[in-house]
């Protein structure tokens, strides 16, 4: 049995702004790229552009940094209306060393700089300003709201990935994770399936949303390329309802916290 996964980006889509239709910037992007969008298929989507959408940005020129941000600002020899923005989108700060703040995001995993970002992030139309770009408020709201679009538009059941890029504790180099999903499971549970060799399988869950989210990352790239949707065809497990929080390990079993 043949078994083929296909990832193909979508070229051509505009730089995106706050209030942009993105669900028809997708549609559109589809058809530019000659796809037509068919049941099982999943589209992975950069939450760079979700974000913009959304308008979740900030110009720090606007931003008056309190006294434990300029603290931390010293410690982690940042901007302080930076940081500002930063605990303002943390529950609570783990790590900082020079350059680097650790958090646990507001939305409950653990991340440098509360995912607050500066590339490829411009102004509003074009404002002036230093401007920078947070996670959008609800990822999973936002997944779910682009898959419940495209599937009334294509009549086809959909899923939908948002994605960023995440550093490990463990190993160099950043890489694609899933923080928002829909009509996809997140985690796989493979306990009680057999091996090659008949033995059930005790411990194994996959980070199915995260494996597809690095994939993707690849054919997206990180600096100039400007692809930030990828659909995916052939996954070999069928779709199903989920949630990015079924990816978040409990603080207890954390060995990082």
């Amino acid at each position: 049995m043949l078994t083929q996964l296909t990832l193909t980006a979508l070229p051509g889509l505009p730089l995106v702004e706050p209030g942009d239709d993105l669900a028809a910037l997708l549609l559109q992007g589809a058809h530019d790229a000659g796809l037509t969008l068919g049941d099982g298929d999943v589209l992975v989507v950069a939450q760079k552009i979700v974000s913009k959408a959304e308008g979740r940005l900030v110009n720090l020129e606007a931003i008056t940094p309190s006294a434990a941000a300029v603290e931390l600002a010293h410690k982690a020899q940042k901007d302080p209306r930076l940081v500002e923005v930063i605990l303002r989108e943390s529950k609570r700060v783990l790590r900082t060393r020079p350059g680097l703040v650790i958090v646990e995001h507001r939305l409950g995993f653990v991340c440098a700089n509360a995912g607050v970002d500066h590339s490829n992030v411009r102004g509003p139309r074009g404002a002036a300003g230093e401007w920078v770009l947070m996670l959008p408020i609800d990822p999973d709201r936002s997944a779910r709201q682009l898959a419940d679009r495209l599937q009334t538009e294509t009549r086809s059941r959909l899923g939908v990935l948002i994605i960023d890029s995440h550093g490990r504790a463990w190993r160099m180099g950043t890489v694609g994770v899933a923080i928002g999903v829909a009509e996809f499971p997140p985690l796989l549970d493979l306990r009680g399936h057999p091996d090659l060799f008949g033995d059930l399988l005790q411990v194994t869950q996959v980070g199915l949303a995260d494996e597809l989210a690095a994939g993707a990352s690849l054919v997206m790239g990180q600096a100039d390329e400007g692809l930030p949707v990828i659909h995916v065809r052939g996954l070999p497990y069928p779709l199903g309802e989920g949630s990015m929080r079924e990816l978040l390990r409990a603080e207890e079993d954390d060995l990082f916290r």
